[in-house]
């Protein structure tokens, strides 16, 4: 199971793990963190030494009931962000986080990698045709509404079976566009209540029915940390118990804040099939 990153070809038959670079202001946990040129570049040779094999930057915030901001805002958050890790390290694999295709478009001409769409599509038509022409992974997202309206009484009769039918579908299409580089999230917190989260978690094999790369974004969640009554930042523990349980059930790619712990776990878990 291989996806092509600008020529390279990434194996993902043993778990990758993708480091997340928020520069937004309000993200749920490191919101406003990395400010300035320095602050970012560190925290991104942090993750590469301690073992990222992709860093995923985003530029709009996905927490529950987030600020809305405008194309040219994103356009201004990330594209800078992009110059400055391509010229700092000409190799690296960066995945842009967004759900539009103008982002996707630039971003990917500035030198990124990956498209992460959280919207799986679904908030921007040209998407799909975009991300065909360009040639590159695609990760699809599950997400129930807008990132404003998500968490407002979500609701399904069958949450696994009804987010394997979404992904069936949006990948036939992509398919038909004559994109086969597609990586599937099923979107933990993104329109499902605690209940649904962990119900996905628990059957998280059976996604494997769509013969794509699983990518997890449990890290450090609501999910977690509600269940455990503490906060984000007590949550590494319960993160990389969370990411454990994903790998042992087929996932493919852990997306971490804390890429040192996830590896760890990627190693441990990869003992077993020695």
């Amino acid at each position: 199971m291989t996806i092509n990153c600008k020529g390279t070809l990434i194996d993902l038959t043993a778990p990758k793990v993708m480091g997340i670079l928020n520069i937004t202001p309000d993200s749920f946990f490191d919101g406003g963190k990395y400010r300035d040129e320095a602050e970012i570049i560190d925290q991104v040779e942090k993750m590469l030494v301690d073992g990222a094999t992709f860093i995923d930057v985003g530029a709009y915030s996905s927490r529950p009931g987030a600020k809305h901001i405008s194309e040219e805002e994103e356009l201004q958050r990330i594209l800078p962000v992009i110059n400055l890790l391509l010229k700092k390290n000409p190799e690296i694999l960066l995945s842009v986080d967004t759900f539009r295709s103008k982002v996707a478009q630039e971003a990917i001409d500035a030198g990124a990698a990956i498209v992460n769409d959280i919207s799986g599509g679904k908030m921007d038509d040209q998407m799909f045709s975009t991300i065909a022409k360009l040639q590159v992974p695609y990760i699809l997202m599950h997400m129930l509404g807008t990132p404003q309206t998500m968490q407002k009484n979500p609701t399904y009769k069958d949450v696994t079976n009804e987010i394997i039918s979404f992904f069936a579908a949006q990948i036939d299409q992509l398919h038909q566009l004559k994109l086969n580089d597609i990586i599937i999230d099923v979107g933990f917190g993104f329109g499902k209540t605690n209940t649904h989260n962990f119900e996905i978690l628990k059957n998280l094999a059976l996604f494997k029915s769509l013969e794509a790369p699983i990518l997890v974004g449990i890290s450090r969640k609501s999910m977690l940390y509600k269940t455990l009554d503490i906060s984000a930042q007590e949550a590494l523990n319960a993160t990389t118990s969370a990411n454990t349980i994903a790998l042992l059930n087929g996932a493919s790619i852990l997306r971490v804040h804390d890429v040192k712990e996830a590896v760890e776990a990627v190693k441990i878990v990869g003992q077993l099939s020695l």
